[in-house]
């Protein structure tokens, strides 16, 4: 019997509906099978019911969590889960925010940017060390 290879799956956290189709199509063209959220609420009810390979979210969302409640929640549930922040405005935040072995990408970026990104941290597969 053959058996069916399946795309790795990335969540994607994104209220904008612009930036949701432009994520999508370079995640897709990349390799990979992408779910949609608007809401870092529907993103955490998704992650507790779906496995996913990495999450891409960006920081400020509607609804009351904003993308780094994502991220904390996602590496709860796997701790070497790959997170990736998109923000036009949160970066300085990073530091002190944002899950330790993540990326974060400043709007504006290029779709190859992001499907680099999420690629290098799927390849790096469990870090073995402190982050650079």
């Amino acid at each position: 019997m053959e058996q069916v290879q399946t795309l790795p799956t990335i969540l994607l956290v994104e209220d904008d509906q612009l930036i949701q189709s432009i994520v999508e199509e370079a995640l897709t063209e990349g390799g990979f099978e992408v779910s949609i959220f608007a809401s870092g609420e529907e993103a955490v009810a998704a992650l507790n019911h779906k496995t996913f390979r990495a999450v891409v979210s960006d920081i400020h969302l509607s609804g009351k969590m904003e993308g780094w409640d994502v991220a904390r929640v996602a590496r709860e549930i796997d701790p070497v889960l790959p997170i990736i922040y998109m923000t036009g405005k949160a970066a300085e935040e990073w530091s002190s925010k944002g899950v330790p072995n993540s990326v974060l990408l400043t709007k504006p970026f290029a779709p190859a940017q992001l499907v680099t990104a999420v690629s290098q941290l799927l390849n790096a597969g469990t870090p073995t060390g402190n982050a650079p």
